[in-house]
């Protein structure tokens, strides 16, 4: 079962530098995404993984939760700290939280 968090943590732990991983398809990504969050779409996570750090949690995030946690699973059975930030980009933009529209940012 992955690790979740609730978005005030995750936005606290971005805040400091944390990895997010938003792993929605482009096309959503690009109406609005966590500020800095890098975008690595579901389907392309297993073949990627060795893109992404070891060594500091990495938050995942996509639009309400339920494929950051598929992420989640599958990122600590290769030994990563991931965590799934709860209620996704949704509660994310419904906490206050800042996004970004545009492939960068």
């Amino acid at each position: 079962m992955a690790r979740t968090v609730a978005v005030d943590v995750a936005a606290a732990a971005r805040r400091d530098g944390a990895i997010v991983l938003d792993v929605r398809e482009p096309h959503e990504y690009v109406t609005g995404h966590v500020p800095g969050a890098r975008m690595l779409p579901v389907d392309q996570v297993s073949r990627r993984v060795q893109e992404l750090p070891r060594a500091e949690p990495v938050y995942v995030i996509c639009q309400s939760g339920n494929r950051s946690a598929s992420v989640c699973e599958l990122l600590e059975r290769h030994g990563f700290d991931a965590r799934s930030v709860m209620g996704g980009t949704s509660a994310w933009v419904g906490a206050g939280h800042p996004v970004v529209p545009g492939p960068r940012g």
